[in-house]
């Protein structure tokens, strides 16, 4: 019988991280818990599936090996706190990559003469990846309500009869994600 099966496991996502420093075993209950969310937010910034996943298990490494100094604090959680360092890691190894690549040989220049809306493509790409860095710094419900009103341009009504929710739920899920997005663009400033 395993130490899970014994004892009683702590219920909030800070209890088990705090008791993962005692026993490692438990934070596998975190990894199961955030793993593939987390995944999602590293794919939304590098979008590549393969570093995405080393990103997600280095983020995991250092949440474990920095249990011990995590505090839970008013408005932040240790989703927060796991989310904001997998994204940290993702746009670091974004940074990174984009660096190695300015420094590699450019396109032919006749080629790139021929590329139809060359002029915007960097002030696209970079428009890209900030949308998808600030869409990754949200929760998943909140990510959908942006997603769905923003950016596929439903209405509030057609959004809460698909996702079975009442009007003032995804009011509220909105307003939500418009605040985190706000905090995330400010701790980036």
């Amino acid at each position: 019988m395993s130490y899970l099966e014994t004892t009683e496991v702590p219920q909030t996502d800070e209890e088990i991280l705090e008791a993962s420093v005692k026993n490692p075993a438990l934070f596998s209950l975190l990894v199961d818990r955030y793993q593939e969310p987390l995944l999602r937010a590293a794919f939304g910034i590098v979008r590549q599936k393969e570093e995405a996943e080393d990103i997600v298990q280095e983020s995991l490494t250092k949440i474990y090996l920095h249990a011990g100094k995590f505090q839970k604090q008013e408005n932040a959680s240790f989703k927060s706190w796991a989310y904001r360092i997998v994204i940290n890691n993702a746009i670091s190894h974004y940074r990174k990559v984009k660096r190695i690549r300015e420094h590699q040989t450019p396109l032919d220049p006749e080629i790139y003469e021929n590329l139809p809306g060359k002029e915007n493509f960097q002030e696209r790409t970079e428009a890209k990846i900030l949308a998808d860095q600030l869409l990754a710094s949200v929760p998943e419900d909140l990510r959908r309500a942006i997603e769905l009103y923003y950016m596929e341009g439903k209405s509030y009504k057609i959004i809460a009869e698909e996702e079975g929710i009442p009007l003032s739920t995804l009011k509220m899920r909105l307003f939500r994600a418009k605040k985190l997005i706000k905090n995330f663009i400010q701790l980036q400033a």
